[in-house]
Parts: C-alpha cells; sequence; structure tokens
C-alpha cells in the first residue's frame, strides 16, 4: 500500500509573514497543481489562519514534498516532513486539539471537516486519506466529550480577547470594533459578550450578516465601508478577515489618530492571514499592533491549565493510532481478498453453466435443480475461501508484506492491474466549477 506523507508549516516554527509568504493561489489551486503531478494518488490540504499542512499519497512523497516546498518558496527551517506513522499522529493531534496554538480549541476540528470535504468533492481524495481523516475527525470528537480539553478560552477568537484584556488590564467600559463576521469574528463576538464593556461594532462586508450577529449579541451592525468613521472611537479593534487585501490601511490609522487623547491607547489585534492590518502602523503614537504571534503567550497560559486534560488526549490519541494501523493492515489484505474472491467466483459461473448446458443436454432442468447448482457451487467456493481469508487477514495484522505478496503473484491477483497513475481520475473541470461558485 502506497503511504501518506505530508509537510506542515505551523505557529509552532513560523512566524505570520512567513506562512504568508508560504501560500501562493487560492485552495483549488494548490489543489489542481498537486493532484495533476506524477505519481500523486491522493492529496489534502488543510489551510487555515496559522498553518498550511499538505497530505498526499505517493510511492515518491519525500522527494515530491522537498520539492513542492521549493517551488513555493518556504524554507525547511519552518517546515515539519512527516512520513506515514507520524503524519498520522499529527492528523490525530491536530483534530484532537493538541497541535493547536489555543489547546483544545474547537474551530480547528470544523475547519478540517470543511476542508476535508472540499478535497473529497473535488476528487482528490481516496481510500487511503479517506480513512485517515475520517477517523481524525472521529477521534477529535471522542476527545471533546470524553474531557474537559475544550473548556475556557478555547479558540483564536476568544485568545484574542484574553490579550486585549491583558494589554488594557480589563475591558470594563471599552469600546471594541470587530471586523469581520466569519467563524473567527463571531468567536471573537461571543468572548466579547462576556465583558462588560461599553459597545461592541462589527463590521463586516456582508451587512446583513454584521445586523444578524450584533443582533444577537447585543452590539451595532456597521458596514465595511464606514469603518474609518467607528475607528476613532474605538479602544479595541479585533480584525479577522478573509480578505487578500488590507482592511485597515496606516492612512486609515493615522486619521483615525489624529484627533485621539495621545494618553489614551488605540490597541489593534490582527488575527487574520494573511493579514488584515498594515504592519506600519506600529510605529504610530500611541497605536499598539498585535498579530497572531502575540498570542502565543495566551497560549502558553492555557496549556498549564489543560495538562491532564491532553495527558487524557494523549491517551486516546494512542489507543486510536493502534486501531487505525491496524485497519490499514486490513485494507492490505481485503484487496487481495476482494480480487480473490472475484476471481474463483467468475470460474465458479463459468463452470456452473457449463454444468447446467450439460445437463440439459439429456434432461429439462428446471429452476430448482439450478438454484441447487447454485447454491452448491457458490458454498464450495465459501468453504474453500473460508480459511485462506483468515489467514491473510492474519498476516496483515501482523505486517508480514511479503506473504501478501506472494499469495497475489500465485494467483496472477496483479496480472490485469493498470498503473494508478493511469487510473486516476481528472478532477481539474470539478475544481473549476467548484471554484466559479466560490464555496471557499
Amino acid at each position: 500500500m502506497t503511504e501518506i506523507s505530508s509537510m506542515v508549516i505551523s505557529h509552532k516554527k513560523a512566524k505570520v509573514e512567513e506562512m504568508e509568504s508560504a501560500w501562493h493561489g487560492d485552495l483549488d489551486g494548490l489543489l489542481h497543481n498537486l493532484y495533476n503531478r506524477e505519481f500523486v494518488y491522493e492529496c489534502v490540504v488543510l489551510k487555515t489562519c496559522n498553518r498550511v499542512e499538505i497530505y498526499v499519497v505517493s510511492p515518491k512523497s519525500s522527494s515530491l514534498l522537498f520539492s513542492f516546498a521549493k517551488e513555493m518558496g518556504a524554507s525547511t527551517h519552518i517546515i515539519d516532513f512527516y512520513g506515514h506513522d507520524e503524519s498520522l499522529e499529527h492528523l490525530l493531534r491536530l483534530a484532537g486539539g493538541l497541535e493547536s496554538m489555543i489547546v483544545g480549541e474547537d474551530q480547528i476540528l470544523g475547519q478540517i471537516k470543511e476542508l476535508y470535504a472540499y478535497s473529497k468533492k473535488t476528487g482528490t481524495t481516496g481510500k487511503i486519506l479517506d480513512t485517515a481523516f475520517e477517523k481524525a475527525i472521529q477521534v477529535g470528537k471522542r476527545i471533546r466529550n470524553e474531557t474537559r480539553i475544550n473548556k475556557g478560552s478555547v479558540s483564536i477568537g476568544s485568545a484574542a480577547v484574553d490579550l486585549a484584556e491583558d494589554i488594557l488590564e480589563g475591558l470594563t467600559g471599552k469600546s471594541v470594533l470587530v471586523i469581520g463576521a466569519g467563524e473567527i469574528g463571531v468567536l471573537v463576538a461571543k468572548a466579547l459578550a462576556e465583558k462588560d464593556i461599553e459597545a461592541i461594532y462589527i463590521a463586516n462586508r456582508t451587512f446583513k450578516k454584521a445586523e444578524e450577529i450584533a443582533y444577537e449579541l447585543g452590539g451595532y451592525a456597521v458596514r465595511l465601508d464606514d469603518v474609518q468613521t467607528y475607528l476613532k472611537d474605538a479602544d479595541v479593534v479585533i480584525s479577522g478577515t478573509g480578505a487578500p487585501h488590507y482592511i485597515l490601511t496606516r492612512e486609515m490609522v493615522e486619521k483615525a489618530i489624529k484627533d485621539r487623547d495621545k494618553t489614551r491607547k488605540f490597541l489593534l489585534i490582527d488575527i487574520a492571514n494573511p493579514r488584515d492590518i498594515e504592519e506600519s502602523v506600529a510605529e504610530l503614537e500611541s497605536v499598539e499592533l498585535c498579530n497572531i504571534d502575540n498570542l502565543r503567550v495566551i497560549s502558553e497560559r492555557t496549556l498549564k491549565m489543560r495538562k491532564e486534560e491532553a495527558r487524557k488526549a494523549e491517551a486516546i490519541i494512542q489507543e486510536e493510532i493502534r486501531l487505525l494501523n491496524i485497519h490499514y493492515k486490513r485494507q492490505k489484505a481485503d484487496k487481495i481478498i476482494s480480487d480473490l474472491y472475484k476471481q474463483v467466483y467468475d470460474v465458479r459461473i463459468r463452470e456452473r453453466e457449463k454444468a447446467v448446458n450439460r445437463l440439459c443436454a439429456y434432461h429439462t432442468i428446471g429452476e430448482i435443480e439450478t438454484e441447487v447448482l447454485d447454491d452448491l457451487t457458490h458454498s464450495i467456493v465459501n468453504k474453500i475461501l473460508a480459511e485462506p481469508t483468515k489467514v491473510l487477514r492474519q498476516a496483515a495484522e501482523l505486517g508480514n508484506e511479503e506473504f501478501l505478496e506472494v499469495v497475489s503473484r500465485v494467483f496472477c491477483l496483479e496480472k490485469e492491474k493498470a498503473r494508478v497513475e493511469q487510473m486516476k481520475p481528472v478532477c481539474g473541470n470539478e475544481l473549476n466549477r467548484i471554484s466559479e461558485k466560490g464555496k471557499l
């Protein structure tokens, strides 16, 4: 079985600007680029605000991923390259919230579901990655059900609010402007709603979405084009859109602070990737700009509180890894067993028809006689193959690949096998169709 390899760029090694530079183009373009390379049989891409992860199934995985990283222009010092076993463990840890900046956060599980579903719909996944990602999603749910790892401040959004609270020594009586009403923006707004703040303003390109969130949380909706008007009165701005360009420029911030009290700190927190706020605003007097990198202190604090729950999650992951590896080993045997049964059943059908024709030459054969012959041949085949099936599965679970290969050769099961690369379905049309609809 061709195995999984992966390359991971995350907050653990890369700063936000390094992650930005490592990402080129949109999701479907990257998927298309990967999948249409020679010897890539399956692939999934995970892209969030603080990670880019690529999973491939390929016999040339190591050289392929190194080559791809070079094409991306990403420095190898910020990349982790994983083999099959490491990739599986990392993926399960990721789904369980153990690889997140905010340990135990729930958002990552939804992101994995969404991005895996996207790859599956475009046709870039197969049995190997489907097995891994379905297991990861199941494990992520199990960890959150059986531990308390996701209790408390568990998202980038809530961490941003905690950071603002730390820097300003509380948010009581403060006015906060949230830019973006997507998943992150909603998390920020909900975390703010629990604080004793003066006012929450929700700005979004789609005004209706801003209105919905503002109404739910007792805030005020703002049109994105009107952000400038609200900047001058805000104590804190938290921005987390998916825009490919700056939402707040230096010019906009300069204009906003022109008539402000210079002793009054203006806190800007940018949790978007690519970034929403022009970096040079940090040079302005009385302005403090924070980004995802600044959330590490919140992450470290959260980790200390959750060490015991993390240990429980680790135990679950190790248990599930063992089961997943057994499943993969069985898959190796199942393919051989399936091919063997098909081969023998084809022989059964042919020989049964010959027997029926020979009997018909002597006397009339009715439905009952035909059914008896069918049941007889069916039973013989199943009894003959029952023990070999057990032996093949045992050999697979023990990792005896040499034995499986011998069986495959003895029964000529790979005689008609086509090259996987030639059989690989084309995904380009589907990718383009989805892209046009603007699904992601």
